[in-house]
Formats: C-alpha cells, structure tokens, sequence
C-alpha cells in the first residue's frame, strides 16, 4: 500500500475514487477494479455524477444485455438509465459495506446524482432523491443534491427526512456557508421531533480545478505582474478558507449541541482535483489540501500520481488562512471577484452534467430500438 494515500489517510483526508463504471465493479484486466483499489490504495469511497455514467453506459458492452431486456420490456430510456445506474451503485455499496461498518458509517460512502435537469427545480430534486434512496436502500449511499440557490431547501428537507447527503457544485464560500447551514437547519429541524440524527451523514463538494481553469486565462489576459503571480493559486486559497468556515462551525455552540445528540459534522469534500493544466504538479489539489475530516475525490489518474509523485506535507491547510485571504484579496484588486467566477462556474457546472446526461438518454434510446 502506498505510503503517500497512508499517510493523507492518517492525517484524516478521506480518499474516494471519482468513477464507476460496471468494468470497476468486476476484475476484468482492463481496468483496476474498485476492490482492488479499495485493498491496495486506501480508497474508502465512490462518487459519481451524471458525465461519469454517461461515459460509462456509452462505452461499454457489460450494459447491453440488460439494457435490452429492459426494452423489451417496455421501460422508456430514462427508465433504463435509473435501473442501469441504481444497479452499478448498488454493488459499489456491497463491496464498501465493510469499510462502512469499520468507519461507522463515515466512509463506505458512494454517491449517485439527481437529474441535473432538476438543478434548478427544489421539487423534483427532493422527489426523486426520495426515490433513489428508496430503490437503492443501502444506508451507506449519499444522493447528490446540487448547492443551487433551489437546491439549499431541499438539502434541509432531505436532511430531516433521515436521508444522507452530498452537495454538490460548490464554488464559493458564501454558497458553502448556506450548504452547510442548510444540513444543520435539517438536523436541527429533524432533532426537534425527537427523531434520531446519529446515522445521517454528509459531505459537502467544494470544487477546485475548475476554479483555476476559469481563473487563470483571466490572469494571462492581464498580463501585470501582480496578476501573474496569481497564477494557479485561487483555487487552492478559495478551498482553504471554506475549510476555515468549516472549523469555525465545528467549533460553534450550535454544532455542539447537535454532536451531544450524536450528529456528524457534514465534512468537506474537494472534488474536481485533477489538474486541467498540464503544467501544473498533478498532486497540487490533493497535496494542498489535507487536513482532518476532510474527503478528496479523485480520478485514477491523479489518485496513480499521488501514490506515485505525492510529497506529503502533513496538514497542509492549518495556519494558511491569511495567506488564502490575501490572495483572494489580491484577485479583486486585478479585477477578479470570487463571486462573479462562483456564478458563471455554478452554471456552466450544471450545464456540463446535463449535456452528457442527454446524449445518454438519445443513445439509450438509439440501442432501445
């Protein structure tokens, strides 16, 4: 096992793998399986989101049989694709049922997606992660909710429904503040019927890479030096100073109260952590940011250059606020206000899950007939 994921395991950064796919589910030799990645590379988690199945359902043949016989059957496209999916996290929840029973229910996690067509739409959202939490009826299943201004109401309702939740599509502070509001607001509504909160859990994905790809280009555009110098380093500031909100709240006479009734803290996850400049260390994202109760979800190919290039550098968030500020600071003095680039990333984010899912639903369709 490598010492790089040990020692980011041991520093209480969770490491979850940012794929599935039905080759993950069986040891095929085509790609790593999620038990050997499990056994071997410390991974304790799964997340998934609506390109990943695309991706995933479009590219292989381990689908088509059952895609089939659900056609003939009858079931619409849309159809097929709930089975397909709910059918691949369901095993991902089997083969991390031990990890789960070993953390107590903090890791052992795998997320499956609302429609990201319901991104804007609070009703629909909580409907349908009803049914998902329903059909797949694993407790260590997380339904992914996006952090919408629309989806922070049903973040809450979940919540106090008992239903575990990742949110996702974060990439502000002021929009993880509400995030992280809205699941103790469920807690604390479902905490005020009397009715158990110790087995709900929660993480909250902060969105990283995509920070600096927006960013970046905006730098170069600039071309003064004091913008240069900015250069690759909001995202890693911006992910820093969400977690200062979240010790801030981990510390808070509210959160207290809520851990004497057994809560667990909804943790931060940072997301998108593969870099999309080449040029760029292709540990940065995770490196720069382990600290404790944290999660980083990872695709194989950083999760290999971590284990392989990986300097770990102990907690390498904790006494970095000031600087994260300044740079953040820095940023607006340039022109680039953190808030502006959140809104544009938050939709264009929503926009990049729907494509795929779309051509899914045409290509599930194409094969139905």
């Amino acid at each position: 096992m490598s010492k790089t994921l040990s020692q980011i395991t041991q520093a209480g950064t969770s490491i979850w793998l940012d794929d599935l796919s039905r080759e993950r589910l069986i040891d095929n030799g085509k790609s790593r399986s999620l038990t050997s990645l499990i056994t071997e590379e410390c991974v304790v988690g799964v997340t998934t989101n609506p390109a990943i199945f695309s991706s995933a359902i479009s590219h292989s043949s381990l689908y088509s049989d059952e895609l089939k016989a659900l056609a003939s059957k009858g079931f619409s496209a849309e159809e097929i694709i709930t089975e397909l999916t709910c059918s691949d996290v369901t095993k991902a929840c089997v083969l991390l049922q031990d990890v789960y029973r070993a953390r107590d229910g903090i890791d052992g996690r795998v997320s499956i997606e609302v429609d990201p067509r319901f991104a804007r739409d609070t009703q629909k959202t909580i409907s349908q992660a009803r049914d998902l939490w329903t059909k797949i009826g694993r407790p260590n299943l997380l339904i992914k909710v996006p952090a919408t201004v629309e989806g922070l109401p049903a973040i809450q309702r979940l919540v106090a429904e008992g239903i575990s939740v990742n949110v996702t599509i974060i990439f502000s502070i002021k929009r993880y503040e509400q995030v992280l509001d809205a699941f103790i607001k469920g807690l604390e509504e479902r905490a005020g019927r009397s009715l158990p909160i110790s087995d709900i859990h929660s993480v909250a994905s902060f969105f990283i890479s995509r920070v600096d790809a927006e960013i970046d280009p905006r730098l170069k555009s600039n071309g003064s030096q004091e913008a240069l110098a900015l250069l690759g380093r909001a995202a890693i500031a911006n992910a820093r100073l969400a977690y200062q909100h979240f010790e801030k709240v981990l510390n808070s006479p509210r959160w207290g109260k809520l851990e004497g009734l057994g809560a667990h803290i909804q943790r931060p996850l940072w997301a998108s952590t593969g870099v999309k400049d080449l040029s760029y260390d292709p540990t940065q994202y995770v490196m720069e940011l382990v600290a404790p109760l944290c999660v980083n979800t990872m695709p194989e190919q950083t999760l290999n250059a971590v284990r392989d290039e990986g300097a770990f550098k102990g907690n390498s968030i904790f006494g970095k606020y000031v600087d994260a500020a300044k740079v953040i600071s820095d940023l607006a003095r340039v022109g680039i206000h953190i808030e502006e680039v959140a809104d544009k990333l938050e939709m264009e984010g929503i926009e990049k899950f729907i494509k795929p899912w779309l051509e899914l639903i045409a290509n599930v369709e194409a094969a139905s007939k």
